[in-house]
C-alpha cells in the first residue's frame, strides 16, 4: 500500500470517526431534552400532585377552543409574513401564502412531536428542497425564530422592568430563564460545531445573514411588527385561559405573568412543548403569590389552547401529502431527528 492510499484510507477513517461522534452528541442531546421536559413535569406532579393538570383538562370549554383557533390564525399569519421577510433576505423567497401552510403544518408538528422543535426542522428542509438550497433553508426558519424570541425577550425584560411590585420578583425568574437558554444554546453549539468547521467562516455566514436579512432596513421593521403582534396575540390565547380557570388577575399582574410563560415556552427542553412552561407558570404564579397549582392549571389550559389551534396544520399536512403545493420531498422523521437542534440554539 503507497503514501497516498495510507493517506486516503486515514482521512476515510477520520472522516467516519467525526461523524460518529456528531451522531452520538445529536443523540445525547435529543435525550437529554426530553429528558429534561420529563423531569420538570415529574417534580410538578411531585409538588401539586396531579389535580392542577386534570383541572386544566376539565376546564378547557369550546367557546375558549373556538377563541383560540380564531386568536392562532392571525399570530400564524404574521410568523408566516416573519418568515417570509428573512427568507426573502436570504434570496430563498417563500410566498405568503405558501409561508402560512407550511408555519400551520411545523405548529402542528411541533405540539406533536418529542422536542417541541421538528416541526421547524421538517419547515426548513422541505423549504430548503423546494429552493434548491438546503442550507439557507435551515437558515432561514432558525432567523426567524431566533429574530421573534429575541423581540419576545425584549418585550418581556421592558415589562418587568416598568412593572411595580409584586411583578417585580418576577425578575429573578427571567434571569434564571435566560441564563438557561443561553446555557442550552451554548451546549447546542459546542456539540453542533466540529473541528472541522472553520470558525471564521461560521463567523461570515452569521454577519452575512444579519446584515442581509434579518438587520436589513427591508426586513426588520416588519419582523419587529409581526413579532410584536404575535406575541400580543399569544398574550391573548393566555388571558383566555386565565378567564377559563377562574383565576382573578389584574392586567398589570398578569401581563408579566403571560410572557414570563410564554418565554419559558422556548426552551427547546420539553416534551412536544410540555414541561419548561408549566415549571415556570408555577414558579412564576408563586412569585406575585398566588399558588403554584393555580399556575399549572392556567399552563395545562393554555396548552390545550394552543394545540387545538394548531389542528388546520394537520389538515394541510394531509393536503400537502398528496398535492405537494411546496414541490418538495417528504422528510421522515429519523431525518428530522438527526437535522434537529440545527434550527434551534
Amino acid at each position: 500500500m503507497n503514501q497516498q492510499q495510507v493517506t486516503a484510507r486515514m482521512t476515510v477513517e477520520g472522516n467516519n470517526e467525526e461523524i460518529g461522534c456528531t451522531a452520538i452528541s445529536r443523540s445525547i442531546w435529543t435525550w437529554a431534552r426530553l429528558a429534561g421536559g420529563a423531569a420538570i413535569l415529574a417534580v410538578l406532579v411531585w409538588r401539586v400532585g396531579a389535580g392542577p393538570f386534570v383541572d386544566g383538562l376539565r376546564l378547557t370549554t369550546a367557546w375558549a377552543l373556538a377563541a383560540a383557533v380564531a386568536i392562532t390564525s392571525l399570530t400564524t399569519l404574521c410568523c408566516a409574513w416573519r418568515w417570509s421577510l428573512v427568507a426573502g433576505g436570504l434570496g430563498v423567497d417563500v410566498p405568503l401564502r405558501t409561508a402560512v401552510s407550511a408555519y400551520y403544518r411545523s405548529l402542528f408538528l411541533n405540539s406533536m412531536l418529542p422536542g417541541g422543535v421538528l416541526g421547524d426542522v421538517h419547515r426548513g428542509v422541505l423549504h430548503g428542497r423546494a429552493v434548491g438550497d438546503l442550507g439557507r433553508g435551515l437558515r432561514s426558519v432558525a432567523w426567524e425564530r431566533a429574530s421573534g424570541q429575541a423581540v419576545q425577550a425584549v418585550l418581556t425584560v421592558a415589562v418587568l422592568l416598568l412593572s411595580a411590585p409584586p411583578a417585580g420578583s418576577l425578575r429573578l425568574v427571567v434571569a434564571w430563564m435566560v441564563a438557561a437558554v443561553a446555557g442550552v444554546a451554548l451546549v447546542v453549539v459546542l456539540l453542533r460545531l466540529s473541528p472541522g468547521r472553520l470558525p471564521t467562516r461560521v463567523a461570515r455566514t452569521v454577519t452575512s445573514d444579519l446584515l442581509g436579512s434579518v438587520l436589513s432596513l427591508r426586513a426588520w421593521p416588519g419582523i419587529v411588527l409581526a413579532s410584536t403582534v404575535a406575541v400580543m396575540g399569544h398574550i391573548a390565547v393566555f388571558v383566555v385561559a386565565v378567564q377559563v380557570t377562574g383565576t382573578e388577575l389584574p392586567l398589570g399582574r398578569l401581563l408579566p405573568l403571560a410572557l414570563v410563560v410564554l418565554l419559558a415556552s422556548a426552551v427547546p427542553a420539553n416534551i412536544a412543548g410540555w414541561g419548561p412552561r408549566e415549571g415556570a407558570a408555577a414558579w412564576a404564579f408563586g412569585a406575585v403569590g398566588l399558588s403554584a397549582a393555580e399556575g399549572v392549571t392556567v399552563a395545562v389550559v393554555y396548552g390545550v389552547l394552543a394545540l387545538v389551534a394548531t389542528l388546520p396544520g394537520a389538515v394541510m399536512l394531509v393536503a400537502g401529502r398528496g398535492r405537494r403545493r411546496d414541490g418538495a420531498c417528504e422528510l421522515t422523521g429519523a431525518q428530522a431527528e438527526r437535522i434537529g437542534g440545527v434550527v434551534h440554539a
